[in-house]
């Protein structure tokens, strides 16, 4: 019997109680559909404490909807997206970018996961002419799919880059939460104040039951969204259920305690599998995830009790992520398990 708590995704954790809780408060009588109810007006408030003022916020049902729908803002089909090659919208969202933006994604080597402003200044050219699509976002994962976190500098010096030359930086943050926590920042200090223009702000990855938003740091990027998110599906009539978890999500600094604790039970796990003979951490722990290389052998086995992805068949890497809700107990059982099982693996 595989225990309930896996290490494959922070997806795969469950709600948060405080979230419940809020849920179960919003479960109270009749509201008005499509965002026009009090609690989209305190979540969309709330969100404007964390990034100021004149931040337009928009909440879609899942990840790729708030990538797309954002690029899909700043582009038109003749534009180009410039973005890591293991980026989330380039492997994992089966196409949906250039679909529904028609542009093309340019992918780019990132080591450790991050762009540098040499790679992105490669990819730079073509200017005006007509038969090159033309440069518009550079498109950056943070905290980035291998673990690792852009620091303040890094990204400021991407925002810079981009907006020198007429561009616009996105931020898949998916676990936006995680790499600010990692970095003792709040939300604005690790985003808009380094020259982000529109973030995809994780709430799923976090606690949340299936909420992500758009913020858009530039108000007038807008014109238009509220018809873009309709026809691309995302528009919740019952939005208070979704509100009332972002909501919660920034009140009390939820999202900073989940995330802390998420990142600390990934250093736990880390400093356990480096006690294991045979297992090398391959990636810095920086955010909530731990990459390592074990016997191909090992996988399956190790599999055939826990969950979990293979990032790299060719080099026999495993990606483990943990979660809001990890327990010291959680990582510690299955670092023994782990180290039982390669025990037996011949080598």
């Amino acid at each position: 019997m595989k225990p309930s708590r896996s290490f494959a995704s922070d997806n795969n954790a469950v709600v948060h109680l405080e979230v419940m809780e809020a849920l179960r408060r919003a479960n109270d009588g009749h509201c008005v559909g499509y965002g026009d109810d009090p609690h989209t007006e305190a979540a969309v408030g709330k969100f404007r404490e964390e990034f100021g003022a004149d931040v337009a916020v928009f909440f879609v049902f899942n990840g790729t909807a708030a990538n797309v729908l954002s690029l899909q803002a700043l582009t038109r089909p003749f534009h180009a997206v410039l973005c890591p090659e293991f980026s989330h919208i380039y492997v994992d969202e089966c196409g949906a970018p250039e679909k529904f933006t028609g542009c093309k994604l340019v992918p780019l080597p990132a080591p450790g996961g991050k762009l540098t402003l040499d790679t992105v200044a490669h990819a730079y050219h073509g200017i005006g002419d007509q038969h090159h699509v033309q440069p518009r976002v550079i498109s950056i994962t943070q905290s980035t799919e291998m673990g690792s976190v852009y620091r303040p500098a890094e990204v400021e010096a991407v925002a810079r880059f981009a907006h020198e030359r007429k561009m616009f930086l996105h931020m898949d943050g998916a676990r936006i939460s995680n790499a600010a926590a990692a970095q003792k920042l709040t939300l604005r200090q690790a985003t808009r104040d380094l020259g982000v223009d529109v973030l995809s702000f994780g709430g799923t990855k976090n606690g949340l039951m299936g909420v992500e938003a758009v913020v858009f740091f530039r108000p007038e990027l807008t014109e238009n969204f509220m018809f873009v998110r309709k026809q691309g599906m995302q528009l919740a009539s019952k939005m208070r259920y979704m509100s009332a978890q972002m909501e919660a999500l920034l009140t009390n600094d939820l999202w900073r305690r989940n995330a802390e604790h998420a990142n600390g039970m990934a250093r736990l796990l880390e400093q356990e599998i480096k006690k294991i003979p045979r297992a090398r951490i391959v990636y810095p722990v920086e955010a909530n995830g731990v990459f390592a290389q074990i016997p191909r052998e090992a996988i399956r086995k190790i599999q055939e009790r826990y969950f979990f992805y293979v990032w790299s068949e060719e080099e026999s890497v495993v990606r483990w992520m943990c979660s809001f809700d990890t327990t010291e107990d959680d990582v510690r059982t299955f670092a023994e398990f782990v180290a039982g099982v390669l025990r037996g693996v011949p080598g």
